[in-house]
């Protein structure tokens, strides 16, 4: 029997939920949204799962009734199924005020989302559950602070990765299902996800005619994750038109698969890159859809540096999600070359990080930083984050970071 791993949104959604009447829990298929809701609510909570047929049918039929019989405290599994509940459930809340009343789940983003805003706004605190963080597999759940630079003297924990170690976890991905079952096949579960993903939320959402040119496309963009995002050439490689690579974008982003990290700009300068670069939120699935069958071509392959970014960025944002806050990072670059890979801006600073597939830093990593002694804000503290052992200063103003301290 595959093992719990605790989440890190355990506690904070607890705490939110004596606040709000109402919690959604949204996110990707299968990163275990039901598991986490149901570990947490205690006896009182009934359950009831949209995804059976006679509930779903008298939810969309009679929803006053529907929430007679599953009266609050209530977990509704999949609410997405049954958007009109949502105008029941505001009648509900309006008429008890009484916080915890519903925790609802839902995997389709695009049109819950909409329905939520209009439905629900005021009423219901959003939480977004991703696959597990390396924080939450080390078991180092109580470490809840953000990554940030600037906090890098409380980073006393995590776990040491050498280049092998991180690319099988790389491979593998963060499913829960596949962390916890060591013996289940990454391509078999991949194949099996990707199949679910397009016959079911792609076909669902959006007017895909054709999946097979999709997956094409979801290939395309796998092998290219942790670049700027050039929608010219991704039409290009998969043959369709620049407004359909828009749309199915947005696709991509609105079911939690993949995260645009927006440059950051300044006022004073025209010289900034203004394209967003794109990343994979699952480096497994990524890897799987890149055309990688295990760890080791992975770590050998084209893409190494690549994933190990996109891994970094997933594990930044994580960080960030499961604390309940946006995370206020962004890229650097220029038109001279200069780059940064995250500048977080927070509390009028800015605070620059590098990542670096190695294990000895140099002051070399970090020579684009001086680009930011023209902003107009204070630059705080950098990092790099690498495969070193343990955290050392490469300079007066920057450490350098064991990637599994993210």
């Amino acid at each position: 029997m595959a093992r719990y791993i605790t989440r890190m949104l355990e506690r904070k959604i607890l705490e939110t939920s004596s606040h709000f009447p109402v919690i959604l829990v949204t996110g990707p298929r299968q990163t275990g949204k039901t598991t986490l809701l149901s570990r947490i609510k205690d006896e009182s909570r009934s359950y009831v799962s949209l995804d059976s047929m006679p509930a779903r049918m008298l939810a969309r039929e009679d929803p006053e009734l529907f929430l007679q019989r599953y009266a609050p405290p209530v977990m509704i599994d999949e609410i997405q199924y049954v958007p009109e509940l949502l105008s029941a459930i505001k009648i509900s809340c309006d008429a008890r005020r009484e916080n915890g009343m519903y925790w609802l789940t839902g995997s389709q983003q695009f049109h819950l989302m909409r329905g939520v805003t209009e439905s629900l706004a005021g009423r219901v605190a959003i939480v977004t559950l991703n696959g597990l963080s390396a924080r939450e597999i080390a078991g180092d759940v109580d470490r809840t602070a953000p990554f940030l630079p600037s906090a890098i003297d409380t980073v006393r924990s995590g776990s040491v990765f050498n280049e092998s170690l991180l690319f099988e976890r790389i491979f593998r991905g963060s499913y829960p299902a596949l962390v916890t079952d060591e013996g289940m096949d990454p391509e078999q579960y991949y194949s099996s996800y990707v199949q679910t993903y397009l016959e079911r939320d792609i076909r669902e959402l959006s007017q895909v005619g054709n999946l097979e040119t999709f997956y094409t496309f979801l290939k395309v963009m796998a092998a290219r994750s942790g670049t700027t995002l050039n929608m010219s050439d991704i039409a290009r490689d998969c043959e369709v038109s620049v407004p359909t690579v828009k749309q199915w974008i947005s696709l991509l982003l609105a079911t939690s698969i993949v995260y645009l990290l927006r440059p950051w700009h300044s006022n004073h300068s025209s010289r900034l890159i203004k394209s967003p670069k794109f990343y994979f939120l699952d480096t497994g699935l990524c890897s799987f859809l890149a055309g990688y069958g295990s760890a080791r071509t992975l770590a050998s392959g084209p893409m190494r540096g690549s994933i190990f970014e996109t891994w970094c960025v997933s594990e930044v944002l994580k960080s960030w999600w499961y604390a309940l806050r946006e995370p206020p990072v962004y890229y650097y670059r220029d038109k001279d070359g200069a780059e940064i890979d995250l500048l977080f801006e927070t509390d009028g600073s800015l605070y620059p990080v590098e990542i670096k597939l190695g294990a000895s830093p140099k002051k070399d990593w970090i020579k684009h930083f001086s680009v930011l002694d023209k902003a107009s804000q204070t630059v705080g503290p950098g990092a790099v984050l690498c495969l070193c052992r343990e955290s050392f200063p490469i300079d007066r103003n920057t450490v350098a970071i064991p990637v599994g301290c993210i």
